[in-house]
């Protein structure tokens, strides 16, 4: 029997004042980045840590550029390719809305590059701490998905299953709280624990890579793929599980990486 679940189609905007309006995915962003402050700044004032407090914070406002500007530019890159051949301008039309995930990565990895360099740490030592930082930012932003009421689920028959009438009036899955649940909290919660013991350089990085590569290409089994985009391969494979599979891969290849001592010790990186 279907469910009568039904999206509350929320206002996406919560307050505004003048022209100014304060958004439920820019909070939820936010929310993202003041967790990933929080949680680093406590484990940064561990006995043994090789980072401060105030370099996390530092590190964060570099961190947010870099997820901004690569998420941006993934976005266009992997899912508008083509509205930018035809208009190159689109690219900078952050307006518009459009955030890759896996471009935000890039941005990331970027920025976590160069600031290790700074202070010579070893890219690995740097991304393993900043890893289980990470996932509450992910669910967060999954929900603020599901608050605008996009990137909607596959047609399905589950109880559970909802409609967003502001797409149709079949019952789909909230995919957005799939993801939410599993690139968020089930992330967060196995990465945290997992990198609360010291490991070996790499190891946490690589299970990052792991986890998010495997839920994301599961979840999207239940998500309905871009529209404009359909199913890039074999009738099923989408963008999002074309990006993510690799990931899996190198995760694998990192931890057998890590596991040989390539990353110990090594700053040059």
């Amino acid at each position: 029997m279907h469910s009568m679940l039904i999206h509350p189609q929320f206002d996406p905007i919560i307050f505004q004042v003048g022209p100014l309006a304060v958004r439920w995915y820019g909070l939820m962003y936010l929310l993202g980045f003041v967790v990933f402050w929080l949680l680093g700044t406590r484990r940064a004032k561990r006995a043994n840590s090789f980072i401060s407090p105030e370099q996390v914070s530092d590190y964060l406002f570099y961190a947010v550029l870099g997820v901004i500007a690569g998420g941006r530019v993934g976005s266009v890159l992997f899912y508008n390719f083509e509205n930018f051949l035809a208009d190159p301008i689109y690219l900078f039309r952050i307006w518009e809305g459009g955030m890759s995930f896996h471009g935000g990565l890039l941005g990331v990895l970027l920025v976590t590059w160069l600031y290790q360099r700074k202070h010579n740490w070893g890219f690995f030592r740097l991304a393993d701490f900043i890893a289980p930082l990470v996932p509450p930012g992910l669910g967060f932003g999954r929900i603020g998905n599901f608050i605008n009421g996009e990137l909607w689920g596959r047609q399905t028959d589950v109880s559970w299953g909802m409609i967003f009438p502001q797409v149709d009036q079949l019952v789909r899955h909230p995919s957005q709280l799939y993801q939410a649940m599993l690139e968020g909290l089930v992330m967060f919660i196995v990465l945290w624990i997992y990198s609360s013991k010291p490991r070996i350089a790499g190891a946490v990085s690589g299970w990052f890579l792991i986890l998010y590569g495997a839920f994301r290409f599961i979840t999207e089994f239940a998500r309905q793929p871009d529209e404009h985009l359909g199913f890039i391969a074999f009738d099923w494979l989408t963008m999002g599980q074309l990006l993510s599979l690799p990931m899996v891969f190198a995760g694998v290849l990192l931890l057998w990486l890590a596991n040989k001592g390539v990353f110990q010790n090594n700053s040059k990186l």
